[in-house]
């Protein structure tokens, strides 16, 4: 019987994570959004020529859910922006999480999860967060069973409609 590892991407990964990123975000929201503000967003914010440049970019992170050579996740990592709400602790954002829908149920998110934390313990990060879309229940409830907190909102644009995203933290 194989088991699920988790392994560091680099930039000989960005096709597969760009198409991964595609394929995930694609299957999560496409069923509770208009086509239209889908293939927007698809076809505009999230080319797989801009999710291939977020590979190259040092301030991200990107860590590979596989069983054997079969990917079945990936989460992305950013450095960068220092919320004001964290009182100028350190901080890294989880910013996407992502299991392909026959992988969902079977401990890839919570591997992936659990390998985020251990990254920002090694970079010496005093706080953890992310943004989840509202209406997202599944990922909100995933995110506090690992103690994520909601602590503010902003706005997230997809096609040509205005969301609002939970941003919820932890300490590390």
């Amino acid at each position: 019987m194989t088991q699920l590892a988790i392994r560091n991407a680099g930039v000989s990964d960005a096709g597969l994570i760009a198409d991964l990123s595609r394929q995930t975000f694609y299957e999560t929201f496409a069923a509770v959004n208009t086509r239209s503000d889908m293939d927007k967003f698809m076809n505009e914010q999230f080319t797989r020529e801009k999710l291939m440049a977020e590979v190259g970019d040092p301030q991200n992170k990107f860590i590979l859910a596989h069983e054997d050579d079969y990917v079945l996740g990936y989460a992305k990592l950013r450095n960068g922006e220092q919320r004001v709400e964290f009182c100028n602790k350190s901080s890294i954002e989880i910013a996407r999480i992502y299991a392909i829908q026959s992988a969902i149920g079977k401990g890839v998110g919570k591997m992936l999860m659990e390998a985020c934390l251990q990254i920002a313990r090694e970079m010496k990060r005093e706080i953890i967060w992310l943004g989840v879309w509202e209406k997202n229940e599944r990922a909100i409830n995933f995110y506090k069973k690992f103690g994520f907190e909601k602590f503010a909102e902003h706005d997230f644009l997809l096609g040509d409609d205005v969301q609002t995203d939970w941003l919820m933290f932890r300490n590390v």
